[in-house]
C-alpha cells in the first residue's frame, strides 16, 4: 500500500537516552504508576542515575552481564535503564523459573551480576554453585530476603548513592544492550543478542505504528521480562506516555485501572482475550477510554477478536514480532479502521522488508496467497545467538531473519500467521496447521478454549486431536458433535480426527499454549495402551 510506513529516521543514540530525552521535554509527566507508587520521569531519572552509579561502585563494567528476576515493578524498569546506561548488558529471566533453569541462564550468559525479588532469592543462592562469575547479588522488592548474607538491597543503595548522571563510557550503536532467552520448540533456550540499534530502532518503529504519545496511558500487565514487555516498557517511556503497572493480570484488578487512570491503549496476548470473552462481568465494563487493543504473541483467533469488539465495542488488532527481531515486525494500521485486517497481523512496520519464501528451502519466493515461511530484513534484527554460530547461520541468511513462522501474505501485503513450522502437522505428507483449526473451533458457540496438537498415527503419520475447553453456560455437546460440526468446514485432509473435554489449555507465563505437555500427555496414554 503506498506511503503507508515510508522510511524514517532514526536517531543514533544509546538506549538510555530513550528516558533522557523525554525526560528534557516532559519531566513532570508521570511515568508510570504501580500500586501507591506513581514516578514523574524527571524521578524516575534519578533513580535510574543513583542506581547506575551504585552498580558502577559495585565493580560492574562495560559488556558484562547482569540478569534481572522480578516481577513487574518500578525496580525493573530502574534497573534495566541503568544497566544499559553504563553500558553493561541485561539478561531478563522468568521469574517463573525453576533452580535448574535459574542455574542453566546464570551460567550461559556468564552473569556477574543479579537483580533479583526478595521471594526469589532462595532459587538464585541454589543456584550459585553453577555460576561461577556470580560475584553480585542485590534483591528487590518487599520483605526481608532469607538468608540474605553477601546481598545488597536496591532501595539502600538508591538511597545511599547520587542521582546525578554517572561517567558514561562510549557506548557503540552495535553494542550488545540485551541478552534475553528464546525458548523456541527445541532445546535449551538460546541468548539472542540485540544491540543498541535494535531496540532503539524498534521502539521508534512501534512509536511510530502505533502512534503512541504523551497523551495516551498504557496498561502494562505483559511480563517485562518477555520481549513484548520489554518493548512496551521502552517505546511507551519514548513516547512520553503513563504506564500503569500489573505484577500479573488479574480482571477485577485490571477493570479498576483501566476506569482509574483511562487507560488508552491496552496491550494483551490471546489467552488473556479468550478468558476475558467467557468473563461474565466484561459486558459491565466501561472501556470506553481505550483506542485499541493491540494481541500479539500468539496467532488470535478471528471469532475471539470478534467476540471482544462485539462485547466492548472496542476495536482489536493483530500485531506480530520474534525475540529475535527486538521484537516488531508487523502490526495493522492503527489510524483507519477500515485498514485493519483481523485475521492478518498487518502490515510490515517502518523499514522492515518482507517475504514469504518455501518451506523446504527457503530459497523460493512465494506470491500473494501461497504458504510458506515468513522471513523479514530490517534494523531491528539480531546480530545472533549467544555462543551459538550453527544456529546463527541457520536462522540469519544473507541479512535475512528466518521466522521458523509459517504463513501467507496477500496482494497489499497483510501477513496471515499460520502456525510455527516445527508445529506443523504431517498428515501424510500435506502441512495442516494446528491454529488453522483452533480458529475454527472457537467459532463453535460451546468452545471456551482449545489446543490442536499432532496424534501420532502408524498410517497417517500424524493426525490432528484438540483438546477443547467448554464454556460453562454451553448446551449439552459430545466429541463427536464436535468433530462433525468442524469437518463439515475443513479440507478433507485437515479434518479433525479426535476431541478430548479438558479443565484447561496448559499455556506459559507469556500466554503461548504449551502444546509440548499435551504432546507428552498424549504419548504417554499411548504408551500405556501399547
Amino acid at each position: 500500500m503506498e506511503f503507508v510506513r515510508p522510511s524514517i529516521n532514526y536517531p543514533v543514540h544509546p538506549y538510555d537516552e530513550l528516558l533522557t530525552r523525554t525526560v528534557q521535554k516532559f519531566p513532570e509527566n508521570t511515568a508510570l504508576v504501580f500500586k501507591d507508587i506513581s514516578l514523574t520521569y524527571r524521578e524516575l531519572d534519578g533513580l535510574v542515575n543513583s542506581f547506575a552509579n551504585a552498580l558502577l561502585e559495585l565493580g560492574v563494567k562495560q559488556g558484562d552481564r547482569v540478569c534481572l528476576f522480578m516481577t513487574n515493578r518500578p525496580e525493573f524498569i530502574v534497573s534495566w535503564f541503568a544497566i544499559a546506561r553504563i553500558g553493561a548488558t541485561i539478561s531478563p529471566m522468568n521469574p517463573s523459573y525453576k533452580e535448574r533453569e535459574v542455574a542453566y541462564q546464570l551460567s550461559n550468559s556468564e552473569a556477574v551480576g543479579i537483580v533479583v525479588q526478595n521471594e526469589l532469592l532462595p532459587l538464585v543462592q541454589a543456584a550459585m554453585p553453577d555460576a561461577p562469575n556470580l560475584r553480585l547479588i542485590i534483591t528487590a522488592g518487599p520483605g526481608q530476603a532469607a538468608n540474605a548474607d553477601g546481598t545488597y538491597s536496591f532501595a539502600k543503595l538508591v538511597k545511599s548513592h547520587p542521582s546525578t548522571p554517572p561517567a558514561k563510557p562510549e557506548i557503540g550503536w552495535d553494542d550488545l544492550l540485551a541478552l534475553p532467552y528464546s525458548s523456541g520448540t527445541t532445546g535449551l533456550p538460546k541468548g539472542v543478542l540485540l544491540s543498541h540499534r535494535n531496540l532503539v530502532c524498534n521502539a521508534y518503529q512501534m512509536v511510530g505504528s502505533s502512534r503512541i504519545n504523551i497523551n495516551d496511558n498504557l496498561m502494562l500487565f505483559l511480563p517485562f521480562y518477555h520481549i513484548y514487555g520489554t518493548m512496551l516498557m521502552g517505546s511507551g517511556i519514548l513516547a512520553g506516555a503513563k504506564a500503569v503497572l500489573m505484577e500479573r493480570f488479574e480482571p477485577v484488578e485490571c477493570m479498576r485501572l483501566i476506569k482509574a487512570h483511562k487507560i488508552t491503549l491496552f496491550y494483551s496476548v490471546p489467552p488473556v482475550l479468550v478468558m476475558l470473552t467467557n468473563w461474565p462481568l466484561l459486558k459491565e465494563q466501561d472501556l470506553s477510554s481505550i483506542r485499541h487493543v493491540m494481541s500479539g504473541a500468539a496467532p488470535l483467533a478471528p471469532e475471539v477478536a470478534r467476540r471482544f469488539q462485539q462485547m466492548t465495542g472496542v476495536t482489536v488488532l493483530q500485531g506480530y514480532g520474534l525475540t529475535e527481531a527486538s521484537p516488531l515486525t508487523h502490526i495493522n494500521p492503527v489510524y483507519d479502521e477500515r485498514l485493519i485486517k483481523t485475521e492478518t497481523v498487518g502490515l510490515p512496520v517502518h523499514d522492515t522488508e518482507q517475504k514469504i519464501v518455501d518451506i523446504e528451502t527457503g530459497e523460493k519466493e512465494l506470491g500473494p496467497g501461497e504458504v510458506g515461511e515468513l522471513i523479514v530484513r530490517g534494523p531491528q534484527v539480531m546480530q545472533g545467538y549467544w555462543n551459538a554460530p550453527e544456529a546463527t547461520a541457520a536462522t540469519l541468511r544473507n541479512g535475512w531473519l528466518f521466522t521458523g513462522d509459517i504463513g501467507s501474505m496477500d496482494e497489499e501485503g497483510y501477513v496471515i500467521i499460520s502456525d510455527r513450522k516445527k508445529e506443523m502437522i504431517k498428515y501424510k505428507g500435506f502441512g495442516i496447521a494446528p491454529a488453522e483449526i483452533e480458529a475454527l473451533l472457537f467459532e463453535h458457540p460451546a468452545v471456551a478454549d482449545v489446543a490442536v496438537i499432532p496424534k501420532p498415527d502408524e498410517e497417517a503419520g500424524e493426525i490432528p486431536k484438540a483438546f477443547v475447553v467448554l464454556r460453562a453456560t454451553a448446551d449439552p455437546i459430545t466429541p463427536d458433535d464436535l468433530v462433525k460440526w468442524a469437518n463439515g468446514k475443513l479440507a478433507g485432509y485437515k479434518n479433525l480426527r479426535e476431541v478430548e473435554f479438558i479443565d484447561a489449555i496448559p499455556k506459559n507465563p507469556s500466554g503461548k499454549l504449551l502444546r509440548r505437555v499435551l504432546k507428552d500427555r498424549e504419548r504417554a496414554k499411548l504408551n500405556q495402551q501399547a
